[in-house]
């Protein structure tokens, strides 16, 4: 993963069948299995029925850049190890940035980033980073060498530096990760290893529920009252009905001028308009 990090799987519990198993005992005594494994796996992810889900567990261990861990620990349905440089010296080794890969701000997500900063400058921010980390490094091993405590010495490390953990999880909260996670508004590192975890890993080790979550979550699009108000409007009255549910919505706020100002909950509904080939009737 990225230029030193890795997912490693160390074992596993359960698989499609465990699933169908504890979904099937709460029918109780005489009930007929008129279901077969795979659809009733689909209706239990269709349906939003986790609790079967939580009878599979997945043990990894990864190394990660410290930022991107900051993100994955706030999933706090997992158990959790995490390597320590209170007693053992930092992994000597961080995540660096190629020319590249250096990525602007998004201009209309405000905790993501845009498209890629040009190379010529890229290559100089990459230089800077090295020298940085390098910089950063030999200072906490002259703390070390001075006889520093570690867990003092490692105070100015940047986020970048690797550290590693045993993650495991159920498959219900699994399955919240790679939701969000995988999605294209996620931070790329980590959706990187997201993709990683569930094409490599879980797409092969419970195929029918990876089949159902990539159906009904991860490809899927969920519409809100005010989404289902305007498509239905827009499919029975036309443009100018559908305009009318916006605003009667808030969803076309206009300045003083009467020009549409940015809004949120609209830039998304264009997003599933465009995915459902529909176009947004106001622009």
């Amino acid at each position: 993963m990225l230029d030193d990090g890795f997912v490693r799987l160390i074992d596993y519990m359960g698989d499609d069948h465990a699933i169908v198993q504890a979904a099937r005992v709460s029918y109780g005594r005489g009930t007929k299995k008129v279901h077969e494994d795979r659809g009733l796996i689909r209706y239990l992810l269709r349906h939003h029925h986790t609790t079967p889900l939580e009878m599979c567990e997945l043990k990894l261990l990864v190394r990660v850049p410290m930022d991107c861990w900051r993100q994955w620990i706030r999933h706090r349905t997992a158990n959790v190890n995490e390597y320590s440089t209170r007693y053992s010296e930092a992994i000597d080794a961080m995540q660096q940035t190629p020319p590249e890969g250096w990525r602007r701000q998004a201009t209309a997500n405000r905790q993501g980033s845009g498209e890629p900063i040009d190379v010529d400058t890229g290559r100089r921010l990459s230089e800077q980073e090295r020298q940085l980390q390098q910089s950063a490094r030999e200072v906490y091993n002259e703390r070390l060498e001075l006889g520093v405590a570690r867990e003092q010495a490692r105070k100015d490390l940047p986020l970048s530096t690797y550290t590693e953990a045993y993650w495991k999880v159920d498959l219900h909260n699994l399955l919240r990760f790679l939701e969000l996670r995988m999605h294209p508004s996620a931070q790329r590192e980590i959706r990187d290893y997201a993709r990683v975890i569930g094409e490599e890993i879980v797409r092969r080790w419970v195929p029918t529920v990876w089949e159902a979550f990539v159906d009904y979550r991860l490809e899927s699009v969920a519409l809100t009252r005010l989404d289902i108000e305007v498509i239905r409007a827009l499919s029975t009255g036309g443009p100018e009905a559908a305009v009318a549910a916006a605003e009667r919505n808030g969803l076309l706020p206009r300045d003083d001028e009467g020009r549409p100002k940015r809004n949120r909950e609209r830039a998304e509904l264009e997003e599933k308009m465009q995915r459902l080939s529909i176009k947004p009737p106001w622009r």
